[in-house]
């Protein structure tokens, strides 16, 4: 019996429209992730390497102290990778959809319905009972 309780919380929890929307969108931005990451790395950085002289694309940039090698290459693949998401997220969300809501806003609105009988007659109600008090 408690296992079944359980099992309907989970059922109820798992499957409400907000969870699902939220696991698509988990989804989709690591789908998108991908893509910017091979952005990055497959065509931004070693484009960057061609301008930049050296015998190795950005995955070779390295500082050597000692017998250590930092590979700062890497670190600002990841940097770039990341600018570029931001830079994405905030051309999608603020302009995109900003763009859409005034459109979406500049759309006119239909006339509203006639005002029946019954609703002549309740708003009158309403406001002699409002004058009362």
């Amino acid at each position: 019996m408690v296992v079944r309780n359980i099992f309907d919380e989970f059922r109820n929890f798992a499957f409400k429209g907000n969870v699902v929307d939220m696991a698509v969108g988990v989804i989709i931005g690591a789908a998108f992730g991908k893509i910017v990451d091979s952005l990055v790395k497959n065509i931004l950085m070693p484009a960057i390497s061609l301008l930049i002289p050296g015998d190795q694309s950005y995955i070779g940039w390295k500082l050597a102290i000692g017998s250590k090698e930092i590979p700062y290459g890497l670190f600002l693949g990841e940097v770039v990778n990341f600018l570029i998401v931001a830079f994405a997220l905030y051309a999608f969300m603020v302009k995109f959809m900003g763009f859409l809501m005034t459109q979406k806003s500049q759309v006119p609105l239909p006339p509203p319905p006639p005002v029946s009988d019954e609703q002549k007659l309740l708003r009158e109600i309403r406001d002699l009972l409002a004058a009362r008090k």
